[in-house]
């Protein structure tokens, strides 16, 4: 009787045992626990134009090794990587040629979009060439968008994402502000540099609240780049360069792992 007490007694620890390891591996066979993909999307702030070293295979989407993105997958070696973000590109490219990575497998999703949509290239542009009175009429367009028109197309993009990828966390990443203002600094007057930076932080008061609609993570820059900011003297973003436009007012490879890491990391 003891001896059929005890072979009873290890049977249920045996059949315990055998339980957990089965609701262990349980869990580890669903979506979520095996959610350890990383995507990245989104324009060239997150392609990391201006950071060079440059993939070859990237192409004029100019990714970057030196891109936020590229270093976060780096540093916790993701159990897959897609970097599908474009120099250049809108909510409507994001659409069209960046979300086939995403999967049930994708845990992790970063994406700074919305600037090119606003016109953000035409908005310097006109800053840098014209007068003021004209780089504030261009910058009211661009605000006007950004209050009537660009909601609608990130709730557009933010919803296919989730779409896509149901298990992912998705950090949106927004954009800096560009100058540092109160001090002596050639070129832009003082009245542009602060429309500017107005225009940044309505861009990302607009992107955090579609991204909080959502259930996102808003990963703010403007913090990190706070003493960085053109006319800084330490800047982490190139000013007007005539000789490679394309990477004026991007970051620099300092602001992608000074300024943009550390936000995804903190978000992520």
């Amino acid at each position: 009787m003891r001896r059929s007490r005890i072979a009873v007694f290890v049977s249920s620890i045996l059949l315990a045992a055998g339980a957990a390891l089965t609701g262990a591996t349980t869990a580890q066979a669903s979506p979520d626990a095996a959610a350890t993909g990383y995507v990245a999307l989104g324009d060239s702030y997150s392609s990391g134009v201006g950071s060079g070293s440059y993939i070859s295979s990237s192409g004029d989407c100019k990714r970057s090794t030196k891109a936020y993105p590229y270093l976060w997958a780096a540093a916790h070696s993701p159990s897959t990587f897609d970097f599908t973000a474009c120099s250049g590109a809108r909510t409507g490219d994001v659409l069209s040629g960046q979300l086939g990575p995403l999967s049930t497998a994708t845990g992790l999703v970063s994406i700074s979009i919305g600037g090119n949509d606003a016109g953000f290239a035409d908005v310097m542009t006109t800053c840098v060439l014209q007068s003021d009175s004209s780089c504030l009429s261009r910058i009211n367009t661009a605000r006007a968008y950004v209050g009537s028109t660009l909601p609608g197309q990130l709730d557009t993009v933010y919803s296919a994402i989730s779409a896509k990828a149901p298990n992912a966390h998705v950090v949106v990443i927004g954009y800096p502000r560009f100058y540092k203002l109160g001090t002596s600094c050639i070129g832009l007057s003082e009245t542009k540099r602060k429309a500017i930076n107005d225009a940044a932080d309505l861009l990302d008061t607009a992107i955090a609240k579609a991204a909080a609609d959502h259930g996102f993570s808003f990963g703010d820059v403007r913090a990190t780049f706070t003493g960085h900011e053109i006319c800084s003297g330490s800047s982490w973003l190139h000013s007007v360069d005539w000789l490679n436009i394309g990477e004026s007012y991007h970051p620099t490879a300092a602001g992608q792992s000074g300024g943009y890491l550390p936000v995804l990391t903190s978000a992520a």
